[in-house]
């Protein structure tokens, strides 16, 4: 619809619960582990995916197949909800879609740097955000990074890619791009939006999605071996980290764990740490992350049934539900074990 008129939360989180009412659950999950992509696809046409597989399966097959009903599915869910909505409600909405824009820029961004052949970047992309076909074009058929950049010099990601792109070539890594992505979206989200008593929540929601990607960041720069300092990367908007602490913190990591684990995410984020801790690894850290980052969606999506929340922990569970799908099939095709395909989902 559109952002004028007024709100309609009822309405929309209506349709949303019935939306999420058809949601894999754990059982599906391991059904599909199980499973090899055609029967994977054979799996979904008898659900919520139907059409996407049937309109698709004359041209595609296997994995191919289910990456693009994914990808059509979710797109086609989240334009409904836009569709649905209106006033304050269609405006923070919109704006948080504007995060598969990011996505998309990391995604091109990755494959040229590990020489990805076009295809299998575009099989990636997830056509949910604002960029239209002809943007989405330009970039699948930029040949360096740098033309990446160039493209995206009237986008929101225009001048923060720039300043990075320096740190990027000084240091052959990607997280200064990836981490000016992120930062570039998170405050254009925040940006001229005005929260009252009925969108408080979903203020706190972005407030703990920012603490934990400004964690991330930080331990991915740490990690990385780049001698850049997390406060020309730190994301303004959180709660638990300064610009200032975040640097210090990034230096020791296990102080920056401690840090996590005093704070009010300590308890949704024990496990996780307790295996930073010990496998020094950043991938089951970032999975627990998301797997808390849904969590906390969804109680505040039960605590304020008539706000934003619901619909915002919906639109993180179904592009969850695509990653893990995505995720089962790829590792099917690959000959990955149960066990090995199950540490790259995220199951609450």
């Amino acid at each position: 619809m559109s952002a004028t008129g007024s709100s309609n939360p009822e309405y929309v989180n209506a349709r949303v619960r019935s939306r999420r009412a058809h949601l894999y659950d754990d059982e599906d999950y391991r059904k599909l582990t199980r499973m090899g992509p055609a029967e994977i696809a054979r799996f979904m046409e008898e659900s919520e995916y139907e059409e996407e597989i049937n309109a698709l399966g004359s041209r595609y097959s296997g994995v191919d197949l289910v990456e693009y009903a994914l990808n059509r599915n979710l797109a086609k869910q989240f334009d409904d909800i836009l569709r649905w909505a209106d006033g304050r409600l269609y405006e923070f909405v919109v704006r948080y879609l504007r995060k598969f824009d990011s996505w998309n820029v990391k995604t091109v961004v990755r494959g040229i740097y590990a020489d990805v052949d076009r295809q299998s970047i575009e099989d990636d992309l997830i056509r949910a955000g604002e960029f239209d076909e002809r943007r989405l074009s330009q970039l699948l058929d930029a040949g360096s990074i740098e033309e990446v950049v160039t493209l995206l010099d009237d986008t929101i990601f225009g001048d923060p890619l720039a300043e990075a792109y320096a740190d990027y070539e000084e240091t052959d890594v990607l997280v200064p791009l990836e981490n000016a992505v992120d930062r570039a979206f998170y405050e254009n989200l925040l940006r001229g939006l005005e929260f009252d008593e009925s969108s408080a929540d979903y203020r706190e929601f972005l407030q703990a999605e920012i603490d934990f990607r400004n964690a991330r960041n930080a331990l991915r720069l740490a990690r990385s071996g780049a001698d850049i300092d997390p406060a020309e990367y730190y994301i303004e908007g959180g709660t638990l980290f300064s610009a200032g602490e975040l640097s210090g913190l990034a230096a020791n990591p296990d102080e920056l764990i401690n840090r996590l684990r005093e704070s009010s995410y300590g308890d949704d984020l024990s496990a996780a740490l307790d295996d930073l801790e010990a496998a020094e690894s950043l991938i089951g850290f970032e999975r627990a992350l998301e797997a808390a980052l849904l969590e906390y969606s969804k109680n505040l999506g039960h605590v304020h049934p008539l706000s934003v929340a619901p619909v915002v922990s919906y639109i993180l569970a179904k592009e969850r539900e695509v990653e893990n799908i995505r995720a089962i099939a790829r590792g099917r095709e690959a000959g990955l074990s149960e066990e090995e395909i199950e540490q790259e989902l995220v199951i609450l």
